[in-house]
């Protein structure tokens, strides 16, 4: 089988139904993007999405990447000529979505180690405007460091050398300064990174005006991505659709359908990000603290308040518990009626309404195995950053317990009642099997769970304002409905005390 080169990409029938190919003027377009990272979840998200507005005629620049480490997927860049395959698969308004895209936005690859002085070379490219990076979480960190260290080890480090370089090259152009949009997943990553870059340059000693320009002349973007990319999938599968691509790829990803791409900015930005005007989902604004809590609130809340819940009732993946109906119902109508309305945020309905229903396509793709047991990792940390202040907002708005809410919350603390087995980890079990608790908090649980009846366990629990950052007993009703549905579960089990939660709503309704 023969893998995919640009030469195989020239050669192929451009009207293969199975494979969506790159026209030659691809490959002579301008090098406008330097990037950091290599990731999967680039590759699925700003490299698609240039690619997809490239073929379209609009931005028409390619992206030189930088490596921070040789060897790798930096040598199957280069055996392949920078192409790889983007295999869509997933559901959009209830309907399948199968795509297969060769990429072609990535011009070149750099590794940090070995070419930083063809990095700086590009930094003075009077075609540069664009810097995209994500180095995970942890990369948006000041390290004090030399910037003029071949490389920087950081990368505001790296990024504050590419920046001086262009400053120097272009004697302090305000013109020729670039938009920067971080995709790492922290919330203002713009700010932060900004503030971290200028801190490096005053401890470096860069000079007034360098500092100037750099505050002046450069836009640091807030953003939000959000789209699954697994990456190249399990091997039999990687092997089904190499056969029916009919090339090899050794850079093929997977990812899902939905996509978005959210950047914080003014009309600067939306000029020189051109891409935003052809590549769906992605949207520029002043503010994006919206598409942030929706995300947040709607989809992530969902997960955390649904995994104990769907693993004590015998369900591994999100998929599955969307094919079981109490489950199904439980998931939609704990996101639609009691987390959209306790948003922290003024929310337009029909807006909040929309994302419920693309989140739920989402969780419903057969092309996905997201585990619970992945999901409820760290689950009490997230429980208190997703759904507490969701929580104290639905009571400030209904001043009435929400059901959902405190049913998940129930098969939360029985999800981790467990035999505690190191400082952040425990063993549970659930219908005769035993499963691992990986949570800061396992410790803590395992103790209370020894020495408290529900309701003590409840009461407790709710009260600790060091997990919740609020004594949530004061909510009115919340601890007695939490009490009430924890001791069902233990009594009934998971499904009977589903069954029975949709009995008494439709009585409730009917009466």
């Amino acid at each position: 089988m023969d893998t995919l080169t640009q030469q195989l990409a020239l050669a192929a029938p451009h009207t293969s139904a199975a494979v969506s190919w790159p026209a030659p003027a691809l490959f002579t377009l301008p090098e406008k993007v330097l990037q950091f990272g290599t990731g999967v979840l680039l590759r699925g998200l700003p490299d698609f999405m240039i690619d997809e507005a490239n073929r379209q005629g609009v931005f028409n620049g390619r992206i030189v990447v930088v490596k921070s480490t040789d060897g790798g997927d930096a040598t199957a860049f280069e055996r392949q000529d920078n192409l790889y395959t983007v295999c869509v698969r997933g559901v959009d308004d209830g309907r399948p979505v199968e795509e297969n895209v060769v990429c072609a936005s990535i011009s070149r690859v750099l590794s940090a180690k070995s070419q930083w002085a063809d990095v700086l070379k590009f930094a003075t490219s009077p075609d540069l405007q664009v810097v995209v990076s994500n180095t995970t979480e942890v990369g948006i960190q000041l390290v004090n460091e030399d910037i003029h260290l071949t490389p920087p080890t950081s990368f505001p480090g790296k990024l504050l050398a590419v920046l001086h370089a262009r400053f120097e090259a272009f004697k302090g152009d305000v013109n020729r300064g670039l938009v920067i949009v971080p995709t790492e997943l922290i919330p203002d990553n713009g700010r932060k990174l900004e503030a971290i870059v200028l801190e490096l340059a005053h401890r470096n000693d860069l000079g007034s005006a360098f500092i100037d320009w750099l505050e002046a002349a450069n836009d640091f973007c807030n953003t939000l991505v959000d789209r699954i990319v697994p990456g190249r999938p399990e091997p039999a599968a990687y092997e089904a659709l190499q056969a029916e691509l009919g090339y090899r790829d050794d850079l093929l990803t997977v990812a899902e359908a939905y996509s978005l791409w959210a950047i914080e900015g003014g009309e600067r930005v939306r000029e020189v990000l051109s891409f935003h005007t052809a590549a769906a989902g992605v949207v520029i604004r002043p503010d994006i603290t919206l598409f942030r809590e929706l995300k947040l609130r709607l989809l992530n809340g969902t997960h955390t308040l649904s995994y104990a819940l769907a693993h004590l009732a015998g369900c591994t993946t999100v998929r599955e518990s969307l094919e079981n109906e109490d489950l199904a119902r439980f998931i939609h109508n704990l996101m639609l009626a009691d987390l959209l309305p306790g948003i922290p945020v003024s929310v337009d309905e029909k807006v909040g309404q929309r994302f419920g229903m693309q989140v739920l396509d989402r969780f419903r793709n057969p092309y996905l195995e997201h585990r619970w047991l992945a999901i409820a990792m760290q689950g009490t940390a997230k429980m208190q950053m997703r759904n507490v202040p969701t929580l104290l907002h639905y009571y400030q708005q209904h001043r009435a317990v929400p059901h959902y809410v405190a049913l998940g919350f129930a098969a939360y603390l029985l999800f981790m009642r467990n035999t505690a087995t190191g400082a952040s980890t425990g063993q549970g079990e659930a219908n005769g099997q035993p499963y691992t608790i990986q949570d800061d908090r396992a410790g803590y649980f395992a103790e209370l769970w020894a020495k408290s009846s529900p309701a003590e366990l409840t009461a407790a629990a709710l009260s600790n304002t060091a997990l919740w950052g609020h004594d949530l007993t004061r909510l009115p009703g919340f601890a007695d409905k939490v009490s009430h549905y924890l001791t069902q579960l233990l009594e009934e089990g998971a499904p009977a005390t589903l069954a029975a939660f949709f009995t008494r709503k439709a009585a409730v309704v009917n009466s």
